[in-house]
């Protein structure tokens, strides 16, 4: 999968080791710095540094007085909050419309995605409901820039998603690149409906009718509908049920050309895995032989069969 420039990932500082937290550590991501930076570059940034603050420094953390939500020491002083949130705006609104993609680091109240610990104002207590200051504005006025954090990235189904998500984004970018028509919006589409198809069949319906009945005259309104659609669509992990019918859809292509023994072959290696017995990449690599045996211009085209790297093995575990 060739793109015309290098794909930029934007990193919380500290998962790339380096060392700017406030005990003057770091929360190194391995899977980001020894896999996937093979693929991507990462930006990095650390906006308690960028805001001026010291390395070592005093623990900052979310407090909650009344109505309003600092971001301070935990006696309630030094609030930074609208240091980080006036950082974050102006990142979120320049670099990061540069970016494919984002990981956070978790629970940070700086940087946390999601369940930062909010505490109350005499520190007896806290909740889980809080966002980092900084990931806030990053994805409110990015919201379709595929973020994640470290912590979730742990998870392999999460993880598979992510990265495949931020390859369609990439895709995306570089097609608004060009001039942007119904043609060119209906050549995405199709590239994309299996992979589509396999996380939400309804969406795929959906979409394929926005460009079908969207105003040419109107294209930019019409990609602006059509990518909020897919983006969405795609942030749910795939089940095993919807990959097992769009595996068994993209079998039938072959359905005059294999044997009865290969035909058996093929159903057995979807019904394994939508039984959970063998990972994807079984009856993916099978399909794909099949298609190097018997080619098909409009399958060969198809981002599902190779939404990602090889090498990043994500299809070997799940």
């Amino acid at each position: 999968m060739k793109f015309k420039t290098p794909i930029q990932i934007g990193l919380s500082a500290c998962l790339g080791g380096d060392r700017v937290r406030f005990d003057k550590g770091h929360k190194r991501s391995n899977f980001c710095m020894d896999e996937f930076s093979n693929h991507v570059e990462f930006v990095k940034f650390c906006p308690e540094v960028a805001i001026g603050m010291p390395i070592p420094r005093e623990t900052i953390r979310q407090v909650r007085f009344g109505d309003t939500i600092k971001v301070c020491r935990p006696d309630g002083s030094n609030d930074v909050g609208s240091k980080l949130t006036e950082y974050g705006k102006k990142i979120a609104q320049t670099k990061a419309k540069e970016l494919s993609g984002f990981v956070f680091c978790a629970k940070s109240p700086s940087c946390g995605m999601e369940r930062v610990k909010v505490y109350n104002d005499t520190g007896t207590g806290a909740t889980a409901e809080g966002i980092g200051a900084f990931a806030a504005e990053i994805m409110r006025h990015n919201p379709l820039l595929p973020c994640e954090e470290n912590g979730r990235l742990n998870d392999i189904h999460l993880r598979e998603n992510f990265v495949m998500r931020v390859f369609v984004y990439k895709s995306w970018q570089e097609l608004m690149e060009g001039d942007v028509n119904k043609h060119r919006l209906t050549e995405f589409h199709a590239k994309h409906k299996y992979l589509l198809m396999s996380h939400n069949y309804a969406a795929y319906r959906t979409l394929g009718r926005l460009l079908a009945q969207g105003d040419p005259k109107e294209p930019m309104l019409v990609a602006d509908e059509y990518i909020a659609g897919l983006m969405a669509a795609l942030k749910k992990p795939a089940s095993r049920k919807a990959q097992a019918n769009t595996l068994a859809h993209l079998q039938g292509y072959f359905k005059n050309e294999l044997s009865g023994i290969e035909k058996s072959e093929m159903v057995e290696a979807i019904e394994e895995y939508r039984m959970g017995l063998v990972p994807l990449n079984v009856p993916l690599t099978l399909l794909k032989h099949h298609l190097r045996v018997h080619p098909k211009s409009y399958l060969e085209q198809q981002v599902y069969f190779d939404p990602y790297p090889h090498d990043l093995k994500l299809r070997f575990a799940i």
